[in-house]
């Protein structure tokens, strides 16, 4: 409580003695919640006491002792920090690259190989990056057309996977590969898978945007691969590519900012031959305009008046125009000039006979 102006200052002293006596009481408020905890326990009714399980349930731990994400707290904490509108497009995208991807490593390494998109889930960029297992081989690719860059991580199962393929190793049990760095062969293979992705990649957006996929760079450090801010949010993509066998994954880390200049595109449900275009609709459409009525004006000539002679208008004044027989009248829809044509007669009607239509106006104009 302030002191008013009126009342002395409180001494050191007093000041203090205040202050222990609200502990005091606080501790003695909170005695008696305790005993008020303690009684009703007594009363009969069971404690609730919770087990190893229950706790680990609760904190979406699993049996094994790893956290997953998809259960307990972690979940709604999870889905509160990346909830974010979903792109069906893209998982249409995604769908038709891993039926491309899967011809084409086929192709390239002369052997049996499956594609598979396992997950497609929006995480934080830092997050992400910190969380990438090391060693992996992440390039930046630049997304021509969007003019901006994504991710493209090879975890070093999958590395070491194509290398063994394509030389010809035999299947044998994976060693432990941690702090070893990827030899000159290693990244050399590496860049023609890359060439291969990006290209699949590129086709499969093909229908939704023209969009190329240029890989600039390797890095085996994360630090070195910060194409966005830690706080924004991005789709990670995860494939898991088997080649007879060995298996491994590769991640597309998508910024939303990136994709945001095709945005609406991506938010559509379904492709058809044109994308956005609706051949039903339009046919109705077309059909239904021929029966549509319309006002055209015809103007005969135009003058500027200024106020002050508008205002000394009378009632049988008379405006002289400058418009002959001869003269063009112009057919207005809006305030646009259609149709040009002559005045006449027909019947016992004034009519305009037309000469000019909208494409011989624009060729004029051109002209």
């Amino acid at each position: 409580m302030a002191d008013t102006p009126d009342a002395p200052a409180k001494s050191e002293e007093e000041l203090l003695k205040e202050w222990q006596n609200m502990a005091a009481n606080d501790g003695a408020a909170e005695g008696g919640d305790d005993d008020m905890a303690k009684a009703m326990a007594a009363g009969g009714e069971p404690q609730k006491i919770l087990d190893q399980g229950e706790i680990d349930a609760l904190l979406g731990i699993d049996a094994a002792g790893a956290a997953d994400a998809s259960r307990g707290v972690r979940a709604l904490l999870d889905q509160s920090v990346v909830n974010y509108e979903k792109l069906p497009m893209l998982e249409v995208i995604y769908d038709k690259f891993e039926r491309v991807l899967s011809t084409s490593l086929r192709q390239y390494t002369a052997d049996n190989v499956d594609v598979t998109i396992m997950n497609m889930t929006s995480v934080r960029f830092g997050d992400y990056l910190n969380q990438i297992p090391l060693p992996a081989g992440i390039v930046v690719v630049n997304a021509i057309g969007l003019e901006d860059y994504v991710l493209l991580v090879y975890e070093s199962s999958l590395i070491y996977a194509v290398v063994d393929v394509m030389l010809g190793g035999r299947k044998s049990r994976q060693v432990s590969v941690a702090g070893r760095q990827f030899t000159a062969i290693e990244r050399k293979i590496l860049d023609t898978l890359t060439d291969i992705v990006l290209k699949d990649l590129g086709d499969a957006f093909g229908p939704v945007a023209p969009i190329q996929f240029k890989a600039e760079r390797m890095e085996v450090n994360p630090r070195f691969t910060v194409i966005s801010q830690e706080a924004n949010v991005a789709i990670l993509v995860t494939v898991k590519v088997n080649l007879e066998g060995r298996e491994g994954r590769m991640q597309f880390c998508l910024p939303y900012a990136t994709l945001e200049p095709i945005r609406e595109q991506l938010l559509q449900q379904f492709m058809g031959e044109k994308f956005g275009q609706d051949n039903i609709w339009e046919n109705h459409l077309s059909q239904e305009l021929y029966h549509t009525t319309m006002e055209l004006d015809a103007v005969l000539d135009q003058m500027v008046f200024s106020l002050n002679e508008v205002l000394e208008w009378r009632v049988g004044d008379t405006i002289m125009l400058n418009a002959r027989n001869a003269s063009p009248i112009r057919l207005e829809c809006g305030g646009v000039t259609k149709l040009v044509g002559q005045m006449g007669r027909a019947l016992d009607f004034k009519a305009v006979r037309v000469t000019h239509n909208v494409t011989d106006l624009n060729n004029l104009k051109q002209s």
